[in-house]
């Protein structure tokens, strides 16, 4: 990857409806460098898709929830692949600490969240669960900026 992929992602994560004739414009190349380019970078698995940015709370999912999950060992692997299958979540990490697993999930309501988090507790292998909700969102952007 190099600075023009770069810059074509950088272009795609601004707008990802632009087409391969507005980014060579842009960016002052070749429609078809352009094209070669992001295909190069779909099948090498880079560039796994496109997706508009939303906002969620005008959607109806005004609470933001960040879980802390404290799991069995040999169970962690197995209860992040179910936790990945629920529609309300949109990450999932395995991390390092007194949590073995984060969770950011969103949801309707506190009913919707409440749902969830019994759900999450009757996972077989998990041990415990901390719910933050967050008060206000700050930032909520997955996109970064591919800059050296």
């Amino acid at each position: 990857m190099d600075e023009l992929d770069r810059k074509i992602l950088n272009l795609l994560q601004k707008n990802a409806r632009l087409s391969y004739r507005e980014i060579a414009r842009e960016l002052r190349v070749a429609v078809g460098t352009v094209y070669n380019r992001i295909k190069r970078m779909e099948e090498g698995g880079i560039l796994l898709g496109f997706a508009p940015v939303l906002d969620y709370e005008k959607l109806g999912f005004g609470l933001t929830a960040v879980i802390g999950v404290k799991a069995q060992g040999r169970r962690i692997v197995e209860i992040e692949r179910e936790i990945a299958k629920s529609k309300r979540v949109m990450l999932v990490y395995d991390t390092t600490g007194e949590y073995d697993i984060f969770v950011v999930a969103k949801f309707r309501d506190r009913a919707d969240m409440n749902s969830f988090v019994k759900w999450l507790l009757s996972l077989e292998g998990v041990e415990k669960t901390n719910t933050s909700v967050a008060m206000q969102v700050v930032k909520e952007d997955m996109r970064l900026r591919l800059e050296d």
